[in-house]
């Protein structure tokens, strides 16, 4: 947005428009694999998945060059795109094999049960087995030594129990149901992550508890979608064990906590995004979705994808300025309203900078704010002063206003805001520009 100084004198404050124009965002939208070699600019995430077999083939060894290779993580870091992570312990597939490392399949016993069935083939471990319970923990702790000290990896959808890491296995063909030790593999995800957002697959008590966010696999599929919703609204029993008091009612997580998940795999994209498009758009929408994948909206259906993508997260804008002058010193009132879906959840640096006509930085001042607590529909109004003297003189024309929200891990501008005013130079830098003067 580039705004002459002129406007403050004549309006005293000034009005602006959102646009209607679909974009992606930092931390939201469509995760694709991260393998992939070519991405759109709207993403922003993009997905991993990592087998315990793939982390440490063998014991105390860790595979991080490959992992990291293989899934770009340099690449994405330069480019100021972020992970969403999943470990996951039993992944079905086509031929019989284990997910976990074999050296782990021996030391516990080859304790577990081999399946062929309507999933695919593969290895459930029995996750009571107590040497399993330790390994994963060492497993965890060291993932986080490597990772977990910055924000790379965002978010974490946690995976370890069941088949694909949805915390389900098929009991119903022979596989013994999962025991209860949910809270062994739950708490040591935060502790070695701090940075990271989590994600589980159900309304636990344990999501509950340590404040987590949650995800949908089954993402666009009505019924199972609505299924969990009325988990979410009213609790229910986990088929898995029987139990009736884990799965609560966590009605307003998402205020705090994202929702993640990805399109589910047994509607056709087609009757998803052409046939019942508004169906699936407002199933995205009701849950608070902020990111889906790495399964996403097949592009060749265009105004669907970007129909699902302007209903997840968040989207902010600057609905109206002003500039108040007293003493020679100015001060910059903003009026912040998000239109999204859900908040934007971490409280990253919104930065004001005054500059000359070169684009040297006068003075630059962080705004005393929590951009989280921008909730859906709502406004915030933010108040900075500036110590830059002559300001709103119409005599100065050399004097600059920037607004810009900063990646931490980047240290660069980087939410692109919702503000039909904003020009092309201002969109590819993310920040709003008040201009000085002609």
């Amino acid at each position: 947005m580039v705004l002459n100084v002129n406007d403050f004198h004549k309006k005293g404050k000034c009005i602006y428009e959102k646009t209607e124009e679909i974009f992606g965002n930092p931390l939201m939208g469509y995760a694709p694999d991260a393998r992939r070699e070519n991405v759109s600019e709207d993403i922003t995430l993009l997905y991993v998945d990592i087998t315990w077999k793939e982390l440490e083939p063998e014991c105390g060894v860790y595979d991080w060059d490959t992992i990291e290779k293989e899934n770009q993580f340099f690449r994405w870091r330069s480019e100021g795109k972020h992970l969403v992570l999943r470990f996951i312990c039993d992944d079905p597939g086509d031929e019989s094999h284990t997910d976990i490392p074999d050296w782990l399949y021996r030391e516990t016993g080859k304790d577990g049960d081999w399946y062929d069935n309507d999933y695919g083939k593969g290895f459930a471990p029995d996750y009571s087995n107590t040497t399993m319970i330790r390994r994963h923990t060492q497993a965890v702790k060291a993932m986080g030594e490597r990772w977990g000290s910055d924000s790379l990896i965002s978010y974490i959808e946690l995976g370890s129990l069941g088949h694909w890491g949805e915390w389900h296995v098929y009991y119903g063909a022979g596989i013994r149901r999962l025991p209860l030790v949910r809270e062994q593999y739950v708490k040591v995800w935060p502790e070695a992550f701090p940075n990271a957002m989590i994600l589980m697959r159900r309304p636990f008590c344990s999501a509950k508890k340590y404040g987590f966010g949650l995800y949908n696999d089954m993402a666009g599929h009505p019924e199972d979608t609505k299924t969990w919703i009325e988990w979410i609204e009213n609790g229910g029993v986990y088929d898995q064990t029987g139990e009736t008091d884990v799965i609560v009612p966590m009605n307003s997580f998402w205020k705090k906590a994202p929702v993640g998940g990805e399109l589910n795999s047994s509607i056709s994209m087609r009757r998803m995004l052409v046939k019942n498009l508004n169906e699936t758009a407002e199933l995205i929408r009701s849950s608070h979705t902020t990111f889906l994948g790495p399964k996403i909206a097949d592009k060749s259906y265009l105004d669907g994808y970007q129909t699902l993508l302007k209903n997840m997260g968040y989207r902010i804008w600057v609905t109206q300025a002003q500039l108040k002058q007293a003493l020679g010193k100015a001060t910059l009132i903003l009026t912040w309203e998000n239109d999204g879906t859900a908040p934007f959840y971490k409280n990253w640096p919104v930065v004001v900078t005054v500059t000359d006509s070169s684009g040297a930085v006068i003075e630059e001042k962080t705004l005393d704010w929590k951009i989280s607590e921008l909730m859906p529909g709502e406004k915030n109004v933010t108040t900075v002063k500036l110590d830059t003297r002559g300001l709103l003189d119409k005599a100065r024309s050399d004097r600059n206003i920037c607004v810009e929200i900063r990646d931490p891990m980047t240290e660069k501008a980087a939410v692109r805001l919702a503000n039909k005013e904003l020009d092309q130079k201002a969109q590819k830098k993310q920040m709003i520009v008040f201009k000085s003067g002609e």
